[in-house]
């Protein structure tokens, strides 16, 4: 083999391997990547029906329920347009309260209910995730602009 063709397959092997190292992390990362939706786009049916999202909101003022089995507890989140109900089994965070920004990562079933597999609450007064926070602005002004 002349030097030229020996460099050439060294490029072309090279290529090659980026080619696959690049396939393999977008693959792990389709699988891991949680995309973010509002209560109103998840109503407009923007959010993946056949895997895990996060959904974010205020939690509604005497929503929450919890069963008898200590565990569960059912309440819905707004963005002040359109609610949507999540059940949720585990332990709520400390700062999970009625009126609170609150963030949840499940999947929607068939019955319309989002079964979240982790929750998590605001725990600062001045943060809220932007998408959160523009949703909640906009319904804001639209519930100002219609009294």
């Amino acid at each position: 083999m002349k030097p030229r063709q020996k460099r050439f397959a060294y490029i072309i092997v090279g290529i090659a391997a980026v080619g696959l190292a690049v396939g393999l992390v977008l693959n792990a990362l389709k699988d891991n990547v949680s995309l973010y939706f509002t209560p109103t786009q998840v109503y407009n049916k923007e959010a993946p029906q056949d895997r895990s999202f996060r959904i974010g909101g205020l939690v509604e003022q005497g929503s929450l329920k919890r069963e008898g089995d200590g565990l569960t507890a059912r309440f819905v989140i707004t963005d002040l347009k359109k609610s949507l109900p999540v059940v949720y089994v585990g332990i709520l965070p400390d700062l999970f309260k009625e009126g609170k920004g609150v963030v949840a990562q499940g999947k929607m079933e068939s019955d319309g209910v989002m079964h979240a597999s982790e929750v998590l609450a605001k725990h600062d007064e001045n943060y809220m995730p932007p998408e959160a926070k523009d949703a909640l602005d906009k319904a804001r002004k639209t519930q100002g602009s219609t009294k």
